[in-house]
């Protein structure tokens, strides 16, 4: 049987274990959101703080769980987007595919002429996200005036470019799950004739 070391101090975790300084910084950021931290807002009027338990700490654990019940899903659903392929032969011809975040770009370029939707429309999404802020603070008010608005509305409140933003993104998601789920999935389309997934 070794001979194990005893901690001096009779404690599980003493100084020398490889968790110390984790609880130690634990049992700090206690000390100081605690009774004894409240020195650092005695200042602050009492209207304008917030107690730390439950105000700031209870949406953590909600943030938390809806995350892990997202990656579970993701797991459990995703699964089959994800088996490995057969192992690369160079014998045998095969249709090269993109990776996962490159599908739908994959997708779009099906739909059109090559040179409109492999170059010239990502060219022109790169560039509005560039400059996206730029525009929105000069044609906003602009366009706000046209439409008889008193002004603007800032960015969380903004119907126009919050469907703008959601549009593309379900664009993206559609063509995404499209190439990836349902590669068997063929529409008439009306440049190229058929146009399927995958």
């Amino acid at each position: 049987m070794r001979d194990q070391k005893r901690n001096p101090s009779g404690l599980p975790i003493g100084p020398g274990h490889i968790l110390y300084p984790i609880l130690a910084t634990i049992a700090l950021t206690g000390i100081l959101f605690g009774s004894i931290g409240h020195h650092l807002t005695e200042d602050m009027p009492e209207r304008e703080t917030h107690p730390y338990f439950p105000d700031h700490i209870w949406p953590y654990p909600i943030l938390a769980m809806v995350l892990l019940i997202t990656l579970g899903l993701l797991a459990v659903f995703g699964q089959p987007a994800l088996q490995l392929g057969q192992a690369a032969d160079p014998r045998v011809v095969a249709i090269p595919r993109p990776e996962w975040y490159f599908l739908s770009l994959f997708q779009f370029v099906k739909l059109g002429p090559a040179l409109v939707t492999s170059i010239l429309v990502p060219a022109g999404v790169v560039a509005g996200l560039i400059f996206w802020p730029l525009i929105d603070a000069r044609l906003g008010p602009r366009l706000a005036r046209r439409l008889g608005w008193s002004s603007w509305p800032v960015p969380k409140r903004n119907v126009i470019t919050g469907t703008i933003w959601m549009a593309g993104l379900g664009i993206i998601g559609l063509l995404t799950l499209w190439a990836a789920l349902v590669p068997q999935l063929c529409i008439p389309w009306f440049t190229n004739g058929p146009v399927c997934g995958g």
